[in-house]
């Protein structure tokens, strides 16, 4: 992968790269070839990022998940099936309050009272609202937020828009046995690390900082729902024998950007939302740069380097991202902070 970087760099120079792909991310330009040297070490790099995020996901070794299982291709087969058919069994049905809170969220001077009041009356809903806003991912300073009216007052619109969100995705993220307790902690870390850094990557952008952060969870979502429908099928056919981490790669690797935008059109998020998903079932390299593709890919390679995993180094980072320097840097330190935060006691 270095050496393909190198190769890159060298050919088009860096500023070159990242021109090409600003211009091929452009209307009118849908028809580039993916065999663009340029995009391919895009790809390569994103390929090299989700290798490293599964086997820290699934704790296990990188060489687990090249193993093969002769029953990948008919679990692959009757999961690609509920996909189509919209019938999974683990799909998260869209949360009652939701359309109330993106009305309310969708304007820009809504009255601060009316959101304080949707939120209250669920009382659950108000328990995670404040543990998400004195989360280290939202929370500035040593101010402990006590109420909702005061996360509402200090985070400002923007800020409990998306603390919202994320309460509202938690319990479907939480673990539901000892078996899931190590995938969701971690799923759920890599899913805030992703939405703040699609966040701000798409504030650096001027585009909906809102949506991306919520699309930016989308996800780690995906992952958690075709981890258990993948155990559901395994346990029926294998006799509840441990699915091959090999098989989870697979899906995962097939199957995430269609499970976020069934969970996009199931919960019925607006179009503007649904537009900035990736189209096809894994990105192409020119769809690569997005702010909700940079921001993944940048909120993953932090979450890595935080827990010391393998992955890319800040150079090679920086060679397939679309932001300047000045944006990269303001960017990335950001996020180790939040994620330095987290790892202190409180």
């Amino acid at each position: 992968m270095r050496r393909t970087l190198q190769w890159v760099r060298e050919f088009f120079g860096t500023s070159t790269t990242k021109s090409q792909l600003a211009t091929t991310s452009q209307p009118g330009h849908a028809d580039k070839e993916t065999s663009d040297p340029v995009f391919l070490a895009v790809d390569e790099v994103s390929g090299s990022l989700q290798e490293g995020l599964l086997s820290w996901l699934l704790n296990v070794e990188p060489h687990q998940l090249e193993k093969t299982d002769e029953r990948t291709s008919a679990i692959v087969a009757q999961l690609e099936s509920r996909i189509s058919s919209g019938k999974l069994e683990e799909l998260p049905r869209q949360p009652l309050i939701l359309p109330k809170l993106l009305h309310a969220l969708s304007k820009e001077n809504s009255d601060r009272r009316e959101l304080v009041s949707i939120i209250l009356k669920d009382p659950a809903l108000t328990n995670r609202v404040l543990q998400v806003a004195n989360s280290p991912f939202f929370r500035s300073g040593d101010q402990h937020i006590e109420s909702v009216d005061q996360a509402v007052f200090l985070l400002g619109h923007r800020g409990i828009r998306n603390v919202v969100s994320a309460s509202i995705m938690q319990p479907m993220l939480a673990a539901r046995d000892n078996a899931e307790a190590l995938f969701s902690e971690r799923v759920w870390q890599w899913g805030m690390t992703c939405a703040r850094s699609a966040e701000a990557v798409a504030i650096s952008k001027g585009v909906d900082s809102g949506a991306h952060f919520l699309l930016g969870l989308l996800p780690a979502l995906s992952y958690i729902t075709l981890r258990r429908e993948v155990e559901r099928l395994y346990k029926d056919r294998c006799n509840r024998e441990e699915v091959p981490p090999s098989l989870f790669r697979a899906v995962f690797s097939q199957f995430d950007w269609a499970i976020a935008r069934l969970v996009a059109q199931k919960w019925s998020l607006p179009s503007s939302f649904q537009a900035s998903l990736p189209a096809t079932t894994r990105p192409t390299p020119m769809q690569y740069s997005t702010p909700l593709c940079d921001g993944i890919m940048l909120g993953t390679r932090e979450v890595l380097r935080h827990v010391n995993h393998p992955t890319l180094t800040e150079e090679e980072l920086r060679q397939v991202l679309l932001l300047e320097e000045p944006q990269f840097d303001r960017i990335r330190g950001a996020i180790a902070g939040m994620l330095e935060k987290e790892a202190s006691p409180a």
